[in-house]
């Protein structure tokens, strides 16, 4: 057969195998269905570690067979075991809505609280939320425009908190003047400037939690999503006031103190933005074309230029903020500003083993491993 004519012929036999993969697919995912109806009904957890690690080694053991490299096999298991864990998942929320509680949010019109909207229900629970946006939108069952429009707090499990950070001190005060019998949770990415209002709803009577969410509004809840709590009393009783609200197959809650949170983001939150933001204003100084940048891009400047175009895509106010009010910021900018005049010292002596050893250190403080 001539080569022009065996293209085709190869393609459509692919086609065919993607079909026959597809329908073993849609039958992996009823199965999943019918593993999730059973799970929900026993309440038994949906992820299951041991035999997430028993379809990876049997990936990973057929990955020369199959003639590509065990991260690839590894890769495309992982996905559709995430397929899986989000079957299971759906087909349990009638049966969870049934253990679910109730949950107000303050400020479901901003990204935050329309993540938390679509992903409450998923946990079981039923949302209704409140943002000073709806005030000239027509009446909706579960939607209202301010806090006086609730006519009944106590109702609620938990009331979040999910407004912009210069605001969550207001949203706080409102609340204890109105001394729900629920959990007040409030999800500020810095938590210092809310310290009056928050011993003001603590002297109320209101019990209050200082969640942090780890993560965008664009995230996936079917990805992992850590959440940060910072903790006032004890852990483990901080804990288990949230488990009800996130229990969740992809949730992972972690306890700190309160009093670390704030240091503690400086260098999570302020430090990586503050790198991405520094990354493109450079660049702006460099007078070269952004698309031959891109044209010519290493892999190094590649993966720079993704993650700084994430910082830089998002709200500059809440970025602003996340600055402005964290009272460690002064810390990391000293430390940025002593990193760079030490490079710029080592290259321009030529001091490699300086240069080494600057390098190693700074390897040891991002990763973990020995």
């Amino acid at each position: 057969m001539p080569l022009k004519e065996e293209l085709p012929r190869l393609r459509e036999e692919i086609a065919e195998v993607d079909r026959a993969m597809l329908e073993l697919l849609r039958r992996r995912m009823e199965l999943a269905a019918d593993v999730g109806r059973i799970k929900a009904a026993t309440g038994a957890p949906v992820v299951a570690r041991d035999a997430e690690d028993r379809v990876l080694t049997r990936a990973r053991q057929h990955a020369e067979a199959c003639g590509v490299s065990e991260d690839v096999m590894e890769e495309i298991f992982h996905a559709i075991m995430r397929g899986s864990v989000e079957r299971q998942h759906r087909v349990g929320v009638a049966a969870r809505t049934k253990r679910g509680g109730r949950v107000l949010v303050l400020g479901g019109a901003g990204a935050m609280g329309a993540w938390l909207e679509q992903f409450l229900p998923l946990v079981g629970h039923r949302v209704d939320a409140i943002d000073p946006a709806w005030g000239p939108l027509s009446r909706a069952e579960g939607r209202y425009s301010t806090l006086d429009d609730v006519p009944d707090l106590d109702a609620y499990d938990h009331i979040v908190v999910s407004v912009p950070l210069a605001r969550t001190p207001d949203a706080v005060s409102a609340l204890a003047q109105r001394r729900p019998q629920g959990v007040v949770v409030e999800i500020a990415s810095i938590k210092a400037h809310l310290v009056p209002a928050l011993e003001k709803a603590r002297s109320a009577g209101l019990k209050v939690s200082s969640l942090h969410p780890m993560f965008g509004p664009g995230k996936s809840p079917y990805e992992p999503l850590t959440f940060v709590v910072a903790c006032y009393d004890e852990p483990e009783a901080e804990r288990k006031r949230l488990e009800a609200l996130l229990r969740h197959p992809y949730t992972h809650l972690i306890t700190i103190p309160f009093a670390h949170h704030d240091r503690l983001m400086g260098w999570l939150l302020g430090l990586a933005h503050l790198t991405g933001m520094l990354f493109g204003s450079a660049l702006t100084r460099s007078g070269l074309d952004p698309g031959e940048l891109q044209a010519c891009a290493s892999t190094t400047f590649a993966r720079q230029a993704s993650t700084a175009q994430s910082v830089l895509s998002e709200d500059p106010a809440l970025y602003l903020d996340i600055q402005r009010l964290n009272p460690h910021r002064e810390e990391v900018y000293r430390a940025t500003r002593e990193a760079l005049d030490q490079l710029v010292a080592l290259v321009a002596a030529e001091d490699l083993e300086g240069f080494r050893s600057t390098l190693a250190a700074a390897r040891g403080a991002v990763t973990t491993e020995p």
